[in-house]
């Protein structure tokens, strides 16, 4: 009788490990328990009244690195190629990147000659910020804010106006809690292996092998900064999930996991309610939290940890103008959304339209009323990085291996909540469930 592995969750990251598990030449049986009515997670697509795609998630993936371009080839492997649509180098989209600071969008300098001009909303030209960093002593904590590392080595205003939004714009959350090394491991890595982060990212790249693919090819000559697909990035997980059931994995939606508990020699038994699933191996792909409340009473320490990863929410509005081509995305999270949720506030749809519109009005001039509005709260969705988190999954990784647990953990709690982060974790977790280790 062959394996059985159970993955709890059909988003993103759980249908990938679904895809790596079948893709070996003696696949186990694979089952997937997926307790909404739909797979994808937070990645959603809906179609407007005049057509045009609203995603009520995640609008794009990007290409760069090893990551993006194992992402492209699985895409190409599911048939997709002929559906993707990219922003390419030479698209006004990819050339122009905007801070709003002080009521007013600045444009971020592009290019070399960009460094050497005052560009505000900085005082100075960016150059100054770099030629700090390249003289600046390696960091000797073992972990650090975001805030603190991007002002210790680039100086106050880059870390207050820089590196405090791009923690809104990913994490939606505070620089000033979440860990540098563990939101953005490379350049914390830069760092440490080569005393600069400039310096690291300089002489550290093109090192490490990628997947090559005609998409792939085609993506670096072209420049891609994103791409998403013609019907919306859900046609993705469908795609994955048409693939899985080709290959006779069963999927089941609709089903919400009870508990887990171990029985004689290590198999596991999901509970789904009105019946049970036996397993030689979990892969959870669930949100750390819910994991957490699943587990047997001798896996307590586990639990522990998982449960002090703590996720945010975010309200996702899509603005539909008239004589637009694309509806306007407003995300509406962070301390703000926060403060709402801890008052006990009504978090209405009119409420996340109207602070959308204002935004779009005040951001955009865009003071016509919208013809189409679409809103939806993704609740803690996005799992919140604070610092230390390198140490809550070392103390995970340290007790499955001391209490030898056939249970592997993906998704996007633990070590990146991109999209492209998300299927590499499903891809090393199926990896790990068949007993080898996952290049990287």
């Amino acid at each position: 009788m062959g394996r059985t592995v159970v993955i709890l969750g059909g988003g993103i990251s759980g249908l990938a490990a679904g895809y790596h598990l079948t893709r070996v030449p003696d696949p186990p049986k694979v089952v997937v328990v997926e307790g909404s009515k739909r797979l994808g997670g937070w990645i959603r697509s809906v179609r407007g009244p005049n057509g045009a795609i609203f995603e009520l998630g995640p609008r794009g993936i990007r290409p760069a690195g090893a990551l993006g371009a194992r992402t492209l080839l699985m895409v190409s492997e599911l048939g997709l190629d002929s559906e993707v649509l990219p922003v390419r180098g030479n698209h006004p989209a990819a050339q122009n990147r905007f801070l709003y600071v002080g009521g007013m969008l600045h444009a971020l300098p592009s290019g070399l000659r960009g460094l050497f001009r005052p560009s505000p909303p900085f005082s100075k030209p960016l150059f100054w910020a770099g030629l700090r960093e390249l003289t600046k002593p390696r960091g000797k904590e073992p972990d650090e804010t975001v805030h603190s590392f991007a002002q210790r080595r680039l100086g106050p205003e880059v870390a207050s106006l820089a590196m405090d939004s791009l923690c809104r714009g990913v994490f939606a959350g505070n620089s000033h809690e979440l860990s540098i090394r563990s939101c953005f491991p490379s350049l914390f890595q830069a760092e440490q292996t080569h005393r600069s982060v400039l310096l690291g990212m300089l002489l550290g790249a093109g090192q490490s092998p990628q997947p090559d693919s005609a998409l792939i090819r085609q993506a670096r000559a072209e420049r891609w900064s994103q791409w998403s697909l013609r019907g919306g990035l859900e046609m993705l997980p469908q795609a994955l999930n048409t693939h899985l059931t080709s290959r006779g994995v069963t999927v089941l939606r609709g089903q919400p996991v009870r508990g887990l508990s171990l029985q004689a020699e290590g198999h596991w038994k999901v509970s789904l309610g009105d019946r049970s699933l036996e397993a030689d191996h979990i892969i959870s792909a669930v949100p750390a939290s819910v994991l957490s409340e699943l587990l047997p009473a001798e896996a307590a320490p586990l639990a522990h940890a998982l449960r002090s990863i703590s996720a945010v929410s975010v309200a996702v509005v899509n603005l539909q103008y008239q004589g637009a081509r694309l509806p306007v995305q407003v995300m509406l999270g962070g301390s703000w959304l926060q403060t709402l949720e801890a008052s006990g506030c009504l978090l209405s749809q009119e409420l996340f339209q109207q602070e959308a519109e204002k935004a779009a009005a005040t951001q955009l001039g865009l003071k016509e009323p919208p013809s189409h509005c679409l809103v939806h709260l993704h609740k803690n969705c996005i799992p919140q990085y604070t610092l230390g988190h390198w140490q809550k999954l070392e103390s995970v990784s340290q007790f499955l291996a001391t209490q030898r647990l056939p249970l592997t953990l993906a998704g996007a709690s633990y070590e990146g909540v991109a999209v492209n982060d998300c299927i590499e974790s499903g891809r090393q977790a199926a990896a790990r469930a068949l007993g080898t280790e996952p290049d990287r």
